[in-house]
């Protein structure tokens, strides 16, 4: 029995720490999909309801919208970074190109909505870019290399080529509502497909 005096046991704390941590990845997650609807500006009342909880209860963990995309933004840079070693089993390797790089458009929606969250801060949005760059191309790296290994796609693109190809497909999404880039990416990704040798005959003509 614990008294006013007595400290809670360790586990007793471990176990709110956790809950704490799952609470705050389902407001992300929420409002990841938020944005991704209806852009980084979207009212923080359809936040809120996405996940389940209060007006308060985010407010309370971001006090700005700059707090919210910024968390939003590492959120979604941890979940693809560790993408290409949580692939599932059942997926070839260029269906998990696909899959990563349908997630990485997503991302882009919140990384297209930091400049004008963060304001002036152009140093703390650099630092960003930077930092999604570096842990991005080597898992986008792996996963071309894997697709081209098992003969999906093509030996020779080059991570940072499309990447900037995702990127530039991307701008204009949230400008104009009747622009479908996902329908352009997924015409860039069928361009990367390596064609099928023909099959060959042995007997003679």
């Amino acid at each position: 029995m614990t008294t006013a005096n007595t400290p809670p046991p360790a586990n007793v704390g471990r176990r709110q720490r956790s809950d704490a941590r799952r609470n705050q990845q389902t407001l992300l997650d929420a409002a990841a999909a938020v944005f991704v609807r209806a852009g980084v500006d979207a009212p923080v009342r359809d936040i809120a309801a996405e996940a389940g909880v209060g007006l308060g209860t985010i407010y309370r963990h971001f006090p700005t919208r700059a707090d919210l995309v910024v968390a939003v933004f590492r959120h979604q840079l941890d979940a693809l970074a560790t993408a290409a070693t949580t692939t599932p089993a059942a997926e070839t390797p260029y269906e998990a190109l696909r899959s990563w790089v349908a997630r990485f458009a997503d991302f882009l929606v919140t990384k297209h909505g930091l400049a004008e969250a963060l304001h002036s801060d152009q140093a703390g949005f650099e630092s960003l870019h930077a930092e999604f760059v570096d842990r991005l191309l080597p898992v986008l790296d792996q996963l071309l290399k894997a697709s081209a290994a098992a003969g999906h796609t093509r030996p020779d693109i080059r991570p940072y080529d499309l990447m900037l190809a995702i990127g530039n497909l991307c701008i204009g999404a949230e400008t104009f509502p009747d622009y479908h880039a996902r329908r352009m990416i997924d015409l860039l990704l069928a361009g990367l497909a390596q064609a099928t040798p023909a099959p060959t005959s042995s007997e003679p003509k």
